[in-house]
């Protein structure tokens, strides 16, 4: 996508130096465009835990990156030792984020290139093709969400002409959570491009503002028409038909349907449909968990810093971008980082081989391979 009219991915190699990963450095939007350095996959960790950059796809990517820079300074004197410096870079990454099992997946597909070869030469030139393939199998799997999550928006363009369609985000689903295009923001993209009137209620996101701060400026930086909402609004929107459509991403589906996302999700879905309105779920299938069935009960939930909640950062009027305490200082606070939405409540998912219904058989007629 575009960042003041130059294309842009999330992350990628240093043109002029392919040991070094670049990545938009996510903390300083909406107020700064920074890119940061990433040498080592220590720093990998440290840039995914502490949100330097985020988002499930996103995630991936990176973890996927950075095995290949593991892979650059691991001892190559014999087979054995690379494999094992590889292992314990991987179990490094897993453990920075709980919930989103793009992560995890990244790191496996990266330990299952390097058994497959020979010398530790081939293990090191695998990873860098297989960190290339993640992150752009994930740009592509998303441009092709947005194909098949646009007849979504048409039909409804079709049956109020001459009117936008209003649909309503949670989060940052987005390209700054994808490597491009992103997942529930990829059906807009396609819309607007196809010249279809839409407008966008972005949730602002609490506790971190994702909405307020990545969705929103994502949006104005394509010139898609878009409101920002605290996020109890969205519930009085849809009662007073002013919600056509409910699209959101997601942190881990099981084969069943289950959906963690953001916090806040399972209330959108609730409103959602007490009011008849269409929720949709978009994902890559890298998202998928075909090991779990039961979301509720299975899928962990990351509990982050609860500054995240009692702070809050912006720019102030003197230009300065600073840290303010909202609560009582004495006050404990909850961060639950994510929530479940069951299979019930969801309308569809819309990944890269097309729409299914959230259940199990529906979800292995397009992924038959995950049958067993």
């Amino acid at each position: 996508m575009n960042v003041q009219g130059k294309h842009f991915r999330t992350i990628w190699l240093k043109e002029d130096d392919p040991t070094v990963v670049q990545i938009i450095d996510q903390r300083w939007l909406p107020h700064e465009f920074v890119i940061e350095d990433i040498h080592t996959v220590e720093q990998m960790a440290i840039a995914i835990q502490e949100m330097h950059l985020r988002g499930a796809g996103l995630i991936g990517a990176a973890a996927g990156y950075g095995m290949y820079l593991a892979a650059l300074y691991a001892s190559r004197s014999h087979r054995e030792g690379f494999l094992q410096a590889l292992q314990q870079a991987g179990q490094l990454l897993k453990t920075t984020r709980p919930t989103a099992i793009n992560l995890q997946w990244a790191v496996e597909r990266q330990l299952s290139a390097v058994l497959a070869c020979d010398s530790p030469e081939e293990m090191a030139h695998a990873t860098y093709l297989t960190a290339q393939a993640i992150a752009n199998e994930d740009a592509e799997y998303c441009r092709q969400i947005g194909l098949h999550g646009l007849p979504l928006i048409q039909a409804i363009s079709q049956r109020k002409p001459g009117q936008a369609v209003n649909i309503l985000t949670h989060c940052n689903a987005g390209w700054l959570a994808f490597v491009d295009y992103g997942s529930a923001t990829a059906p807009i993209y396609a819309a607007f491009e196809a010249h279809i009137p839409i407008h966008v209620w972005v949730d602002e996101t609490r506790p971190r503002n994702q909405g307020a701060r990545l969705t929103a400026w994502e949006l104005g930086q394509q010139g898609v028409p878009h409101t920002l909402i605290v996020d109890n609004v969205g519930g009085h929107l849809m009662q007073h038909q002013m919600v056509d459509l409910v699209i959101v991403g997601s942190d881990r589906v099981t084969r069943t349907g289950d959906v963690a996302n953001k916090i806040g999700t399972y209330l959108k879905a609730l409103a959602a449909q007490d009011n008849q309105v269409p929720f949709y779920v978009a994902l890559p299938s890298s998202t998928f968990d075909w090991t779990l069935r039961e979301g509720v009960r299975d899928i962990p939930i990351e509990q982050r810093n609860t500054q995240e909640v009692t702070h809050m950062s912006g720019r102030t009027g003197a230009g300065k971008i600073e840290t303010i305490l909202l609560t009582p200082e004495q006050s404990p606070a909850a961060n639950y980082a994510f929530d479940v939405t069951p299979a019930r409540l969801i309308t569809g998912l819309v990944t890269e081989r097309g729409i299914c219904t959230a259940d199990e058989a529906a979800i292995l007629d397009l992924f038959p391979e995950k049958r067993s």
